[in-house]
């Protein structure tokens, strides 16, 4: 495959904002805490674009997840559980759950995280009160309930950093930044963009990245693109490639992407200009041999438009699609069936001058045979390589990519002789 010409006018340089912490300079943030005891450790900040680069070690977390944990809502809180460069997550919150480990209910492998019934038992598992407090679910209200609202209360006034991931940026509510204020905390509100005047639109530039750009789009939303995109970038670094991603949603963010912005909290005018400007920063400062994309939602799908300003900001080579065979009708949408790969991957091919390199299983409500069944239909009917990122080996990941892009293969192969 080849890249995009390299014909647009070159920009000023640009930084991409990494969902910037509630101040923006270097401070002081709690860490591990006796009840009433602040023992602070130092978090650098390199600019309000970038994600910490210095840490002394990961900052621990309670992930609010009540109701939703290991359902397709709580995908934040999954995502977390799975991998977080950012936070070790030291227990989870969900009623209905409590009592189990958060590995066996994602995954059928326990990973020691304990779910919990409410704050005060999560505390209890822990012998110093966490560092931070994430609201790891999106209310359909789209608004904090009034318990809800005394949870995080509680949290600040412990001493808690409080991260959120909702479009209601907690800094700006009164009662939450005065609490704040007094208790000597910080509030992360994930999805705020930075300020309308320093937004960029699309320029060009991205024809100057000359490695392979590959994003993971899907078939519906919360379908498991980040995880993918995510277990592809480790897989491609084992190989000693220098794989760089790009975070397009709150929980990369929060997992702790280097580089990202919360696509669908942009306004619609930059959307593509930010993700440009985010993709040009990682290559120049990190000179990767590839880029992966995360994707949002599904382009053919009518309530979300991020994956059209995934596919025109990035403009990727090569495209990953994820699917959820099981998934008998779009997310919250019962009334719309979900789509077939081929008609996802010729809507893609159509809208944007890129190839669909392999597909992926989502396995929810699937065993072992009838993921098998799946892989080897699409093998079949697509002609494309097929796998489950989290079922099978990422090997088959890693062959989508050599197929493609041969240019990779050979540099394993070069730094192996």
């Amino acid at each position: 495959m080849t890249s995009v010409p390299t014909t647009a006018p070159i920009a000023a340089p640009v930084t991409s904002p990494l969902a910037p912490l509630a101040d923006a300079a270097p401070s002081e943030a709690p860490s591990h805490r006796l009840v009433g005891t602040a023992t602070p450790i130092r978090e650098i900040v390199s600019r309000p674009s970038l994600a910490i680069v210095e840490r002394q070690r990961l900052a621990t977390a309670v992930v609010y997840c009540e109701a939703n944990f290991g359902e397709i809502d709580g995908k934040t809180a999954n995502g977390l559980v799975r991998h977080s460069e950012r936070y070790d997550i030291v227990a989870v919150i969900d009623s209905h759950k409590a009592g189990l480990d958060a590995g066996v209910v994602l995954d059928d492998k326990a990973n020691d995280v304990p779910i919990c019934f409410d704050l005060e038992a999560a505390l209890a598992q822990v012998d110093r009160v966490p560092d931070y407090f994430i609201f790891g679910i999106a209310p359909s209200s789209g608004m904090l309930s009034a318990h809800e609202r005394g949870l995080v209360l509680k949290a600040i006034g412990l001493g808690m950093d409080i991260v959120s991931g909702m479009h209601e940026f907690l800094a700006d509510d009164p009662e939450f930044a005065a609490a704040s204020d007094a208790a000597g905390v910080l509030i992360r509100d994930v999805r705020k963009p930075r300020a309308t005047k320093d937004l960029r639109v699309f320029s060009g530039r991205i024809s100057e990245v000359d490695c392979p750009r590959i994003a993971v789009l899907g078939t519906d939303c919360a379908i498991g693109k980040r995880t993918t995109a995510t277990i592809l970038m480790q897989a491609l670094q084992e190989r000693g490639l220098k794989a760089v991603m790009i975070g397009t949603g709150q929980t990369g963010l929060m997992q702790g992407a280097r580089y990202g912005v919360a696509l669908d909290a942009v306004p619609t005018q930059f959307c593509a200009g930010e993700l440009e400007a985010t993709v040009v920063e990682a290559w120049e400062a990190e000179e990767p041999d590839v880029i992966i994309i995360e994707g949002q939602g599904a382009l053919s799908h009518p309530a979300y438009s991020t994956s059209s300003f995934i596919l025109r900001g990035s403009c990727p080579q090569a495209v990953v699609l994820q699917h959820a065979p099981g998934r008998a009708h779009r997310c919250d949408f019962p009334s719309m069936a979900m789509p077939e790969p081929r008609s996802e991957i010729d809507l893609i091919e159509t809208f944007a001058d890129t190839q669909v390199i392999g597909v992926t299983i989502n396995h929810e409500n699937m065993d072992d045979m009838q993921i098998s069944a799946a892989i080897g239909r699409y093998e079949r009917e697509l002609g494309l390589i097929t796998t489950d990122a989290l079922k099978r080996s990422p090997a088959s990941l890693v062959d989508m990519v050599f197929s493609a892009f041969p240019e990779l293969a050979e540099k394993t192969s070069a730094a192996i002789r």
